[in-house]
């Protein structure tokens, strides 16, 4: 009896039948929301999917070639394509149905081969993509198909091409393999295409702060220029003060992560000054949006895909012209000229800078390698400061133009304690 009950068999026949219920109640329920906008006739009952579920178990079990297995599903097709025939004479074409009774009849051989794990996915996932109509409707709707194929083409530079790079260094002057370079670009390149989606396709219509936090992982440059013209729109309103200097704190934790990803030692050393430099931004911005109305944001963000083909290789270029440039300064002029190339590079694009101190291998310390990191980010909070003064005017943009220049000359002064 015991040797009944532990039966593989049972087991997986028993969770067989329970998804397959499980899918047919979801599946006719999902049927009966949709019932009026697509079509008057629905196919099947929990129970029908119940017994399509257990014949997809008996026919693959008892017969190791698959021949009746697969006779079941012709069977299922010719009586889906009766239903189907009807659908297309009311002009609709919708295979759904069909496909989620391929589903709850493939649980058969899935519980044999996985047991739990792999039905009990496939449930969740059925559930989750059923409920998710809408959502995957507006979606597809707002979702640039130009993005799409961008993101392609670098899964393919990512998970075809980079296995091929070698792993030894065969660029003069440069201490990296082309495997190793195009990795850092690739993880610095996607945590800019994480914020970059959040930005452009989940945000949406939302708060200037939150535009300013999420906007901060994408770039906080970008985000301070296009608040910055928004402050001279709309008069250099406080929410827009706040979502800059969020901005800022957004860049700080950004760098944090960055650097832990290549150096856990140098992240340590910044992990203080740099996250109490960005809780005290965040401090700064919440005083300034706490009690602002003006929280609705209309904002045109720029449309530049961080993981565009042209982007990422003219990263990997900046990122090796940096290592080299790197390279000569500490070799020829020691710390106090990494110091001061750390200083001019933060008037620019500093990641490839802070990527090319990260990876390289130079003779300085992991501490000088920290300080020449934070002198860069002090100054390019200078710059953005410039930027906002520049493109908001001098009544509109000068709360936010002081914070930044303050938070650029206490990183520039943390670096000398470091």
């Amino acid at each position: 009896m015991t040797h009944f009950l532990l039966n593989p068999d049972l087991i997986h026949f028993a969770v067989t039948v329970v998804f397959s219920f499980l899918l047919g109640l979801e599946i006719k329920t999902y049927g009966q929301q949709i019932e009026e906008e697509e079509s008057p006739h629905f196919i099947g009952s929990a129970r029908t999917y119940t017994f399509l579920g257990i014949l997809g178990f008996i026919f693959y079990r008892i017969d190791p070639d698959l021949m009746v297995y697969l006779a079941g599903i012709a069977g299922f097709t010719g009586v889906f394509l009766l239903y189907y025939h009807r659908k297309l004479q009311e002009q609709k074409t919708s295979i759904l149905l069909y496909l989620l009774g391929l589903v709850v009849y493939s649980l058969g051989p899935l519980s044999i081969h996985y047991t739990l794990w792999m039905p009990a996915l496939l449930f969740v996932l059925t559930v989750f993509i059923l409920n998710a109509r809408k959502a995957i409707q507006d979606i597809s709707q707002s979702i640039n198909a130009k993005e799409l194929e961008t993101l392609g083409k670098m899964i393919l530079l990512s998970a075809v091409i980079l296995p091929l790079l070698p792993n030894k260094n065969v660029i003069p002057m440069v201490p990296l393999s082309p495997f190793k370079i195009w990795l850092a670009v690739v993880a610095v390149s996607g945590i800019s295409y994480a914020g970059y989606i959040a930005q452009k396709y989940f945000l949406g219509d939302r708060q200037y702060l939150v535009t300013g936090l999420v906007g901060g992982i994408y770039s906080s440059t970008a985000v301070t220029v296009v608040l910055s013209k928004k402050a001279k729109e709309m008069g250099g309103t406080p929410v827009i003060t706040a979502a800059i200097i969020a901005a800022t704190a957004m860049m700080y934790f950004r760098l944090i992560v960055v650097t832990a990803l290549f150096n856990l030692e140098a992240a340590r050393t910044l992990l203080m000054p740099l996250g109490l430099l960005g809780f005290a931004c965040l401090a700064v911005a919440l005083i300034y949006a706490r009690n602002n109305r003006q929280a609705h944001s209309h904002l045109q963000m720029e449309d530049r895909n961080p993981l565009e083909l042209g982007t990422a290789f003219a990263f990997a270029i900046l990122f090796v012209l940096m290592i080299v440039l790197t390279g000569f300064v500490t070799k020829h002029y020691g710390s106090w000229g990494l110091n001061a190339f750390s200083f001019i590079v933060g008037f620019s694009d500093i990641d490839p800078f802070v990527l090319s101190l990260l990876t390289g291998k130079y003779n300085v310390s992991v501490d000088q390698v920290a300080t020449a990191i934070v002198i860069a980010t002090g100054s390019n909070n200078i710059l953005k400061a410039i930027y906002c003064l520049w493109f908001a005017g001098v009544n509109n943009g000068k709360k936010a133009t002081f914070w930044l220049m303050l938070s650029g000359a206490i990183t520039i002064g943390i670096s000398f304690l470091l």
